[in-house]
């Protein structure tokens, strides 16, 4: 018989073996140990708490989070560049730019020690639920992902082309990939009031890899307009009061250009070139995350390149592109 507890340090739900003392937590790696219940007093007539009694898990710490991922494939016949170097990359910039503290980044790559670490699907499942696991309002969260897309007939009526688009994680030939839907169940109708999470997923056939209900198409004199994707099925894509939005690599229909092991990929380029440009060192206002939004959708640095790729804005919700502030 199993019992779910907290995990100590995260507060992702897990699942313990009967008359297990403890459990190490495969997201962040902290060992929850089950108490013993308090002793009866029975003079008093006190009642024995129920087997398995433990303290309620301390509260998450900090306010920011992020889950990287970058994969390479190695050795296989689908071997990309440039994703791990993404995945360092982002890792960095979200230190050293945006404030987030090192224990609050989970990483996920093919360099790891840690088996819980590898971007098995598996892990970046558990890693999603971890992303979203306590949010508070206030809170900010990102979700960067590196590596190859697809895409796979949908049955069920709810995407406008027909089509799911997919993440492919390390072990997908044998496990399978995550389709969208499961990412916007994990990601997006979770987040409550005042929680925001911004993805940023280079990939082929990443557009609306989250699923959102509303995408923005800008030209390139950077006139745009929101376009309703919400699916016909009337199934709700939105989030439950939070605020989401996602760049991605390349239209759902196009792939996304891997670059050498000594560059980046296309949003990281933008979004470093930005930074660099602006000078913004925390992402507000009209600083490095309005730029990379401006910068993306009218492929400022992509056509330089002769990268033949639409970056893609999806959103919860439409917004004025240039007057609405942004912070990650």
């Amino acid at each position: 018989m199993m019992m779910l507890i907290d995990c100590s340090g995260c507060r992702t739900p897990l699942q313990l073996p009967h008359g297990a003392p403890c459990i190490r937590c495969a997201i962040c790696g902290a060992v929850t140990h089950i108490a013993p219940a308090p002793p009866a007093e029975p003079n008093r007539g006190a009642v024995q708490p129920a087997p398995g009694w433990a303290p309620p898990p301390p509260p998450v710490h900090g306010r920011k989070r992020a889950v990287v991922c970058g994969i390479s494939y190695r050795y296989s016949r689908h071997e990309l560049k440039g994703c791990i170097n993404d995945a360092k990359c982002m890792r960095h910039l979200l230190m050293t730019r945006f404030n987030f503290p090192d224990d609050s980044i989970i990483m996920l790559n093919e360099e790891q020690t840690d088996p819980y670490k590898i971007p098995t699907k598996h892990n970046i499942r558990m890693a999603m639920y971890w992303l979203v696991q306590g949010c508070q309002p206030g809170d900010s969260l990102v979700f960067h992902y590196s590596g190859h897309g697809s895409q796979q007939r949908n049955y069920s009526g709810d995407e406008v082309d027909g089509f799911d688009e997919t993440l492919c994680p390390l072990d997908f030939e044998t496990q399978g990939m995550i389709l969208d839907d499961e990412i916007n169940t994990a990601l997006v109708r979770p987040l409550p009031h005042g929680v925001k999470l911004h993805a940023l997923i280079d990939a082929c056939h990443s557009g609306t890899a989250l699923d959102l209900p509303y995408l923005c198409r800008m030209n390139r004199s950077g006139q745009y307009v929101w376009e309703d994707h919400r699916p016909r099925s009337g199934v709700w894509k939105g989030t439950s009061g939070g605020e989401a939005i996602s760049f991605s690599g390349c239209d759902d229909d196009q792939t996304s250009a891997d670059t050498s092991g000594t560059t980046y990929g296309s949003i990281l380029n933008s979004m470093r070139s930005t930074i660099r440009n602006t000078g913004d060192s925390a992402g507000v206002g009209g600083g490095a995350v309005t730029s990379l939004i401006t910068m993306l959708l009218t492929g400022g640095s992509l056509s330089a390149g002769g990268l033949r790729q639409e970056p893609q804005l999806t959103a919860c919700e439409p917004f004025d592109v240039y007057a609405k502030p942004f912070s990650l």
